[in-house]
């Protein structure tokens, strides 16, 4: 992941960050819609629930900048949720894939394809270590 990758994700973010409340009403409606036995991880509150993956992204973003932080950021995510919702790996791909559709929907042109490469580097390397810290999690 390079610095102009980085740019690209934080200055996306930056466009999504004022209209959370609707990004993660989108985001909702595009899980439940790709991945209907996902909707459980949303239920009850789902507005909140977007809001809270929407402000964990926004905080990994944040972490970019500064080498040898996202590790620590996304670990202590990891933590919290590894045996909250029991997570599967094939889980993060179709939570990924909800979140490029809302981005992509949400921002329309400025989502283009370079910026699209970028969200899915960034997402990987998030979801690498959350998955790491779900095994770790799972193997005690």
């Amino acid at each position: 992941m390079n610095d102009y990758t980085i740019q690209l994700v934080k200055e996306s973010f930056d466009l999504v960050e004022p209209m959370a409340p609707q990004a993660a009403a989108l985001f909702h409606e595009h899980l439940s819609q790709m991945h209907p036995t996902l909707q459980s991880l949303l239920e009850g509150h789902a507005d909140v629930q977007g809001e809270k993956l929407l402000q964990a992204v926004g905080e990994t973003i944040r972490q970019l900048w500064e080498p040898g932080t996202l590790e620590p950021v996304v670990h202590g995510l990891g933590q919290r949720h590894a045996g909250l919702f029991g997570l599967r790996d094939e889980d993060y791909d179709a939570v990924g894939g909800a979140l490029l559709k809302t981005l992509e929907q949400g921002l329309g042109p400025a989502f283009d394809d370079e910026t699209r490469a970028a969200w899915v580097d960034v997402y990987a390397a998030m979801t690498g270590a959350l998955k790491q810290v779900a095994a770790d999690h799972a193997a005690r």
